[in-house]
């Protein structure tokens, strides 16, 4: 037993990194490869000076790993950072400063950040606390969803309950989310992918344009993977942050809403040579970071340095922490933001099998966890169809995203992708190699919402500062005839067409479907297609929007039932019954061969037979045409008949009775037939 700082020490477990409370103490572990010396420093809570400065002594170190158990510390008396000493040499990467307060890159709770849009009076000088982890979990059992099956909802945590027609004791949080289970339930979704909730601060970039506070309010921004937003809690949870999502986890679980974390792994919030200095830099900055030869920051992020994801420490770091968020907080799946960074080398270049992805996929504590990749970066590396896989990746597949936008609006020579999208993208993932790999979307957080892909033509991102130059260039939107809001119900009574035609399609596609957080009622972003900056009623959902498009909403939770009643939708149930193929195409007339560059009409037909099951057929019609056009349904086999269950020139939503072969689609509607066995 040792004395440092008037408080009795030993050496610690140096394989639990982090710090841990134990029987009478704490376990303070931390690594750095260059490092020379290690202090860590002891605070009062809301204190800048320490109160309390313990070395590390020398034999304290085994290999690069310092661990010291600090005895009768209480974990509600103080908050705690490290001082780093190292080499200072810039041109290899090595840029060590004993003056900084570094934060544990292993924190479970970073302090000072849970009042939402207040700088801190403390600079950027986060300090960390320990937690307390004895949640109950009670008997709780996750949904653990087959992938087929998911209807995924992504929303901000903040913006999702922040505008006052939400209705909700404590708008903005977790809690709000909580209050909103009963609408998720009756919307019928299964799976909320939550934007990031690990901890970042929202004042790194503030600004202020034409007397607006501007935020980074989307949060990919991280300042420490292990600790989750207290500004997101209703209240203040000191040693024992977390709980308050915990227990939203634990109702939506028990609900069947499986919960996804939207993580950043590819930069943090430190940016390049000029950001900040708080936590990586000052603990091993040439192992953590992707640099140039020079000593500078690769930037394929966009936001000012890149993880060096496929480095064994950062590999360490990254696995570690997926398994924190799996077995402290069981969460169903992660989605990894500009995921392609995660497969490149130290020197940037692409690896052919990332031994990262290849240890996410088999890692055995993460057996059960959906993972989903963005599968591309800001540096050009597009991997859609061929993100490296194992058969357990799963990607957002960004080509249904256009293929589909172009095909709704009618675009020439959009249908032969657009149908091929729709029956499963087998073009893009071989179903023998890949199964459930594509996650269809027309929308997302990035970009316009469902309302205003068919409201605008052009982004109106000027409220963000840059001028309308940030946000895609590239969105395939159409205005339906007036740019933004209009009193002409002939445009109006179109747009809710389109709406309705895309959760049609989207709904009635092989792969999984996710859209975004207020579609389901027309919300706006009022033209703005990157709102990363608006903590406004820009970014959140007007939920009076609710009732004054019930239509929407009804239509919605309609396209997800029916969903989920037809199994053919979500996958080859068998090779098809009767003569009829499980996936087939159709023009006006049945069985075509390919679509022109003039076609407009896509008919697909699914189908197929479970075991003990009455055979089942579905047949999406779309006309993308602005004039109605005559089609005829395939022959069924003896003994069934069609039914049309679904037509989006209808604003009612109603299953006809039996229907002729033969019929007429109005312009830019689709229908939905369904083939069943008579009587």
């Amino acid at each position: 037993m040792d004395h440092i700082g008037g408080y009795a020490v030993r050496p610690g477990f140096y394989d639990i990194y982090g710090a841990t409370a134990i029987p009478g103490g704490v376990n303070f572990t931390i690594h750095s490869h260059h490092a020379t010396g290690v202090e860590l420093l002891l605070f009062r809570r809301t204190e800048d000076k320490p109160y309390a400065v313990l070395p590390f002594p020398a034999h304290y170190r085994i290999g690069n790993v310092y661990s010291m158990i600090v005895f009768r510390l209480d974990i509600g008396e103080f908050e705690y950072a490290y001082r780093v000493e190292g080499p200072y040499e810039p041109e290899k990467g090595l840029i060590f400063n004993r003056e900084k307060y570094l934060l544990d890159p292993y924190a479970k709770a970073v302090t000072g950040q849970s009042l939402w849009g207040q700088p801190s009076t403390l600079g950027q000088r986060y300090k960390a606390r320990v937690v307390k982890d004895d949640f109950d979990w009670g008997d709780n059992q996750q949904p653990l969803l087959p992938m087929e099956d998911l209807i995924i909802y992504e929303m901000h945590v903040r913006g999702y309950t922040k505008h006052g027609s939400s209705r909700v004791e404590f708008p903005g949080t977790f809690e709000g989310i909580k209050e909103k289970i009963p609408y998720l339930v009756e919307l019928g979704v299964n799976a909320v992918e939550l934007m990031p909730i690990f901890e970042f601060d929202e004042m790194l970039d503030y600004r202020e344009v034409d007397g607006k506070k501007l935020y980074n309010y989307w949060g990919y921004n991280t300042v420490s993977f292990f600790s989750p937003n207290t500004s997101y809690t209703a209240s203040k949870e000191y040693n024992r942050e977390g709980n308050e999502l915990k227990r939203l986890i634990h109702l939506l679980n028990a609900h069947g809403i499986e919960v996804y974390l939207d993580v950043v792994f590819n930069h943090t919030a430190e940016g390049n040579e000029n950001g900040p200095f708080f936590s990586f830099k000052g603990f091993d900055n040439n192992i953590y970071y992707m640099l140039t030869p020079e000593g500078f920051y690769y930037n394929f992020s966009g936001c000012g340095n890149t993880l060096n994801c496929n480095h064994p420490i950062v590999q360490q770091l990254i696995v570690s922490c997926l398994r924190y968020w799996v077995t402290a907080y069981r969460v169903d799946g992660f989605r990894f933001d500009l995921a392609s960074i995660l497969g490149r080398n130290e020197d940037g270049s692409p690896m052919e099998k990332p031994p990262l992805l290849q240890q996410l996929a088999f890692d055995p504590i993460l057996g059960d966890v959906k993972l989903i990749a963005e599968a591309w970066d800001a540096g050009g590396l597009y991997q859609v169809g061929k993100f490296p896989s194992w058969n357990r990746w799963a990607e957002w597949n960004g080509r249904y995203r256009d293929d589909i936008r172009r095909y709704l609006k009618g675009d020439e020579g959009a249908a032969a992708a657009a149908a091929l999208r729709i029956a499963g993208s087998s073009d893009i993932y071989d179903p023998s190699v890949r199964e459930n790999a594509s996650v269809n979307f027309i929308t997302c957080h990035d970009g316009f919402t469902l309302y205003d892909l068919y409201s605008y033509n052009e982004k109106h991102n000027e409220s963000n500062g840059w001028d309308n130059t940030d946000g895609s260039n590239d969105n395939h939107s159409w205005n339906c005839g007036a740019e933004g809001e209009t009193r002409d119900e002939a445009v109006n009574t179109l747009r809710r067409r389109m709406i309705r035609n895309a959760c049609a399609v989207l709904m009635c596609s092989r792969g999984i479907p996710m859209f975004l957080a207020g579609d389901e009622f027309g919300n706006t972003q009022f033209g703005n297609n990157n709102p990363y900056c608006h903590d406004d009623e820009v970014s959140w959902l007007d939920w009076g929007l609710l009732e004054k498009n019930q239509d929407i909403f009804r239509f919605f939770k309609f396209m997800i039932q029916f969903r989920k009643e037809h199994p053919v939708l979500r996958s080859n149930i068998s090779n098809g019954f009767g003569g009829i193929p499980d996936i087939s195409f159709h023009g006006t007339s049945p069985w075509v061969e390919g679509f022109s560059g003039y076609d407009r009409y896509i008919g697909v037909m699914m189908a197929g037979q479970e075991d003990g099951k009455q055979p089942e057929t579905v047949y999406i019609a779309s006309n993308a045409y602005w004039e109605q056009l005559e089609a005829v349904l395939p022959q069924l086999p003896d003994g069934m008949e069609w039914f049309r269950a679904v037509n989006t020139w209808d604003t009612q939503v109603r299953e006809s009775g039996p229907v002729e072969p033969g019929f007429v689609i109005p312009p830019r509607t689709v229908m939905v037939f369904c083939g069943r066995v008579k009587g």
